[in-house]
């Protein structure tokens, strides 16, 4: 059984091996590949048509025969992909266009053979051409693509044990949950951990409710076996899951756990309604603004709490909550979680997030569509593990939106963690 390498390391070997295909000669391969002798003869030959970018091709393909072995073999190509009809380069498109665009799987397929046969769309692009008779018709289906993102998931699925071994981390994680329906109406929740410094993201994993301490212990058991040393771990920001906050009482005791701000946010949002309406009632047309002035003034309060520079600040500003008229539901529930809000603070956690990763779940749901393009729980997981590999190794824009910057403009995260994958790709390490 071969030893588990990391996931830049498979990339490496991947693309090196296409190389030396490619530079094998006609002499090179007069050495059988079984037994490694030289005394072998032509056996005839095979034609092959696959689908290139430039249409479709005719190949001869080369048998040989070895005499001390009695085996054949037939020569290969680092451009095709054994019992396809369509070129590595199609595959690697196809891929791609659907990870990386976001694009459906029946959008992607009418894109990649729109293109290949020079149909549909292209007449779209190329207002001035016609359809040619001459020129053989593209068939790719959404199914054929859908068969290749398993395959590559099945890729994915292999690679998880020491996908991320040797990858420095800085002891400063988060994680979150995403609920997904699948096709026949199944919830699921996919469970992700990230490195809030580097931004890499963990094999997530997939489980049927977030509320069990098994359901963590899966996810963090899957980071170990990639390479995750759990007792390096310091700092882990999460939203309020009970059962998260018992497995890390029971099973990671040395972890600090800090509340996710924007979770207290939310859930002081009934509290905020409901002291603002108690201080002054009325029909809302007309105390409307004195309403919003309130909420203006608790809000800034509440914000100098869990935005405070220190614990000694952060008890002065709750101190003036709790003594303003209307702000006693205000400062209770925040005091109930105060610790826990101000993990952040501590020495021993700088370089903690505030929030848990949410933002992982926008780019997430523009490829995965929640689960309605994956008809099994095992699908939709290897869907989500090649997803995280696509992540890792994909770099953030250079510039930034109106209302959006990157933290790592033009890095991917794994080269912010200190290993640059450089010029290998997420398709180089899924040996695609």
């Amino acid at each position: 059984m071969a030893r588990p390498v990391s996931i830049i390391d498979q990339a490496k070997q991947f693309v090196e091996s296409l190389f030396e295909l490619a530079k094998r000669s006609a002499w090179d391969w007069q050495r059988c590949p079984h037994c490694g002798k030289t005394m072998t003869r032509k056996h005839g030959s095979y034609y092959r048509r696959p689908w290139f970018f430039d249409g479709r091709r005719l190949i001869r393909v080369q048998r040989h025969w070895c005499h001390l072995c009695r085996r054949t073999y037939s020569e290969q190509s680092a451009l095709l992909i054994r019992g396809s009809w369509y070129a590595r380069e199609v595959h690697r498109l196809s891929i791609d266009h659907w990870q990386h665009v976001g694009s459906s799987l029946r959008r992607t397929a009418e894109f990649v053979r729109s293109w290949l046969g020079h149909q549909e769309r292209w007449l779209l692009w190329r207002r001035l051409d016609g359809a040619s008779p001459e020129r053989e018709r593209c068939f790719l289906a959404p199914s054929t693509v859908h068969r290749w993102l398993d395959r590559m998931g099945q890729r994915a699925q292999a690679t998880v044990s020491e996908q991320l071994k040797g990858v420095p981390i800085s002891r400063q994680m988060g994680t979150d949950g995403l609920w997904v329906r699948l096709r026949d109406g199944t919830q699921r929740v996919i469970l992700a951990l990230t490195d809030y410094a580097s931004g890499v993201v963990w094999p997530p994993v997939l489980v049927a409710s977030e509320g069990l301490e098994l359901a963590w212990d899966h996810l963090f058991r899957q980071a170990q076996r990639a390479g995750l040393n759990l007792a390096a771990l310091r700092g882990l920001t999460s939203d309020g899951s009970s059962a998260l906050l018992s497995y890390v009482k029971g099973a990671l005791r040395w972890v600090n756990q800090q509340r996710c701000v924007w979770h207290l946010w939310r859930g002081l949002a009934e509290v905020f309604r409901d002291t603002v309406r108690e201080a002054i009632p009325g029909e809302v047309a007309k105390v409307r603004p004195q309403r919003q002035a309130l909420q203006r003034e608790l809000t800034k309060m509440v914000r100098a709490v869990l935005n405070a520079a220190s614990y000694t600040a952060a008890e002065e500003a709750l101190a003036r909550l709790r003594a303003h008229a209307h702000g006693g539901k205000l400062a209770r529930a925040l005091a109930a979680n105060l610790d826990a809000a101000l993990v952040h603070l501590q020495t021993y956690n700088r370089g903690l997030g505030r929030t848990a990763p949410e933002w992982l779940w926008r780019d997430y749901r523009l490829r995965l569509s929640r689960g309605r393009n994956h008809g099994s729980e095992r699908r939709f997981e290897r869907a989500a593990l090649l997803w995280a590999i696509y992540r890792n190794f994909t770099p953030a824009q250079w510039r930034s939106e109106r209302k959006r910057r990157y933290r790592r403009p033009g890095q991917s995260p794994l080269a912010k963690a200190g290993v640059p994958p450089g010029d290998l790709s997420y398709l180089d390490a899924l040996c695609v």
